[in-house]
């Protein structure tokens, strides 16, 4: 009997083993040959960082990068205080009405990129908006929000029962409620939704794509570009910058909350 549950567990492992494989072996092979010193993605050539500094030396690539951060930072903050406050709202709701607004909330996350994003080009059409760095922000926070939502609900729910309402009891206002009890007990959530939305941001390419406009882009959109124009060692650097920055924004969303506590020690 314990022999079978060791070659299960072994069968087990190898299987695990072999999906991750699977799934990352082309982002290993991605990041070696970005430091490969030879054009072609057939032939490793040596170690190499001319194709990083070749990035970035392209005026191109870095005007890229600057609307990609800047849309990222604006957007996941905007979505955030948004989110943040809409979560409060919907959590004092009830019954159908309460049902209704977040089955509306689920919809742009469960919704296809390609339907949103030519959806909110149609919006903007409708509105005759000139398309560029302000319709992209627009489009960025419109798909964010439900996601910062999505996560600040769940710690609205963890509050203990009527919290709020002893705080207006001892003589607090709403909002002073809100600021000094509600939102530091929802903190983790509130973080955590930010990283979303900025990675979700940054990440992005079908809803940007349909709602930039001349002389504005993004990283994902100067990839596209230029593996239109053929596979470049460039485009293995910055894919490779690309996936440690998501990599790194993930790994901070899943350690959110042991930060926080370790933060509210250090200063208790």
């Amino acid at each position: 009997m314990q022999r079978r549950n060791l070659i299960s567990k072994l069968c087990s492992n190898i299987y695990l083993l072999l999906i991750f494989v699977f799934l990352y072996a082309p982002i290993l092979a991605l990041v070696i040959f970005s430091f490969n010193d030879s054009k072609s993605m057939g032939v490793l050539n040596g170690f190499t960082m001319r194709w990083y500094i070749a990035l970035f030396k392209n005026e191109t690539i870095l005007t890229a990068l600057y609307y990609t951060v800047s849309i990222a930072i604006l957007a996941s903050v905007i979505s955030t205080i948004f989110g943040t406050i809409t979560s409060i709202g919907i959590f004092k709701l009830r019954g159908k009405a309460k049902a209704t607004i977040l089955n509306i909330n689920y919809l742009p996350v469960l919704n296809t990129d390609i339907v949103t994003g030519v959806a909110i080009m149609s919006l903007f059409t409708f509105f005759e908006m000139n398309f560029g760095f302000k319709t992209m922000l627009l489009s960025h926070i419109m798909f964010c929000t439900p996601y910062v939502i999505l996560s600040v609900l769940p710690k609205l729910r963890q509050l203990p029962d009527n919290v709020e309402e002893a705080a207006l009891d001892l003589g607090a206002t709403p909002w002073l409620a809100i600021r000094k009890i509600v939102i530091p007990q929802i903190k983790p959530g509130i973080v955590s939704g930010f990283l979303m939305a900025f990675t979700m941001s940054i990440d992005d390419f079908i809803i940007s794509f349909f709602n930039t406009g001349n002389g504005v882009s993004n990283l994902s959109i100067e990839v596209y570009g230029m593996a239109r124009r053929g596979i470049k060692p460039e485009i293995n650097a910055l894919s490779s910058l690309m996936f440690i920055t998501v990599l790194v924004l993930l790994i901070l969303a899943n350690r959110k909350d042991s930060i926080i506590k370790n933060s509210a020690l250090g200063k208790a």
